[in-house]
C-alpha cells in the first residue's frame, strides 16, 4: 500500500485494484470503514468519503512489529500450479518468507527469462493474499534456489541459530516429537521444506539433514504438495501461540 498516505486525518484516493475490490467486492458505501496495509508493518482504519472516487480519510493508525521467531515455506516448483497453491494458503496462515525450490524431481523448470517471470508471478501472488487475509506484513520472497544451493544455505542458516524441518513421508521422527525443540526457539526463523509431487529424494534428505536440518513426518496420511506447507505452517503457529 502507499505508507506515505498511512498518517491520522490524511485524505487521498484509494490506488485503482483496492477502490475496485472495495466497491465492487465489499460494496462498501460513504461513510463505511476497511483497513488498509502496506505490506510493512502499518495499517490503518480509513473511512470511505465518496463512493464515486474512492476517497477515504485515514483514521488509527498502528505498526505491528516483526515477530521474534519467524515461519518460512521453502517450496519446490510443483505442476499444475500447486506450489502457487501452497504459498497462497501459506500467506494466509501467516507464513513470513518463501522461498522457491528447484528440487530434482521438480518437473516444472524456471529457467532463463521465465524464471523471473515466475518470481514476478509468485511476487503478486503473496501481494494478492496479504491484502485478502487483511496482514499488515506482505511475506518476504526470496531467490530461487536449486537443490545444491539450498544445502550450503541451509548449513549458513542453522549455524546461525535458524530450524529446517524437512517433511518426509519416510522420516522415522514425528511431529509430535520434536514440538518441545519448537517451543524452545527464542529468535530466527523456523523454515519448513516442501517437495515436489514426485518427493525429496534421499539424496537431498540425507544432504540436507548433514546440512542441519530434521526430517519430519506429519500423520500417517501422505498430504500433497499443495496442502503440506499450509499444514505444517499451522501447527507451528499453534504450537507457537500464534492462535491463543
Amino acid at each position: 500500500m502507499i505508507r506515505d498516505e498511512l498518517s491520522p486525518g490524511t485524505i487521498f484516493p484509494l490506488p485503482r485494484p483496492v477502490f475496485t475490490h472495495a466497491v465492487k467486492s465489499m460494496r462498501l458505501a460513504a461513510g463505511e470503514q476497511m483497513i488498509l496495509s502496506d505490506g510493512e508493518g502499518h495499517r490503518a482504519v480509513v473511512t470511505l468519503l465518496d463512493e464515486t472516487s474512492g476517497t477515504v480519510q485515514v483514521g488509527d493508525v498502528e505498526e505491528v512489529d516483526e515477530p521474534e521467531v519467524r515461519l518460512g515455506l521453502i517450496q519446490a516448483l510443483a505442476k499444475s500450479g500447486r506450489d502457487e497453491q501452497a504459498i497462497e494458503m501459506a500467506t494466509e496462515v501467516g507464513v513470513d518468507a518463501v522461498m522457491p525450490w528447484q528440487a530434482q524431481r521438480s518437473i516444472v523448470q524456471w529457467k532463463g527469462a521465465k524464471a523471473e517471470k515466475a518470481l514476478s508471478k509468485w511476487r503478486d501472488l503473496l501481494t494478492a493474499a496479504t491484502e485478502q487475509s487483511r496482514r499488515s506484513r506482505m511475506p518476504e520472497l526470496l531467490s530461487l534456489h536449486t537443490t545444491k544451493q539450498l544445502i550450503s544455505w541451509t548449513r549458513e542458516r542453522t549455524e546461525a541459530g535458524d530450524v529446517v524441518l524437512i517433511l518426509h513421508q519416510d522420516a522415522t521422527e514425528t511431529w509430535g516429537q520434536f514440538e518441545d525443540v519448537v517451543r524452545a526457539v527464542q529468535r530466527g526463523t523456523i523454515w519448513v521444506v516442501v517437495g515436489p509431487e514426485g518427493g525429496i529424494t534421499d539424496d537431498e534428505v540425507a544432504a540436507l539433514k548433514d546440512a542441519g536440518a530434521h526430517a519430519l513426518v506429519i500423520g500417517q496420511n501422505i498430504l500433497r504438495a499443495s496442502s503440506a506447507g499450509p499444514v505444517a505452517l499451522t501447527l507451528l503457529s499453534r504450537v507457537m501461540g500464534r492462535y491463543e
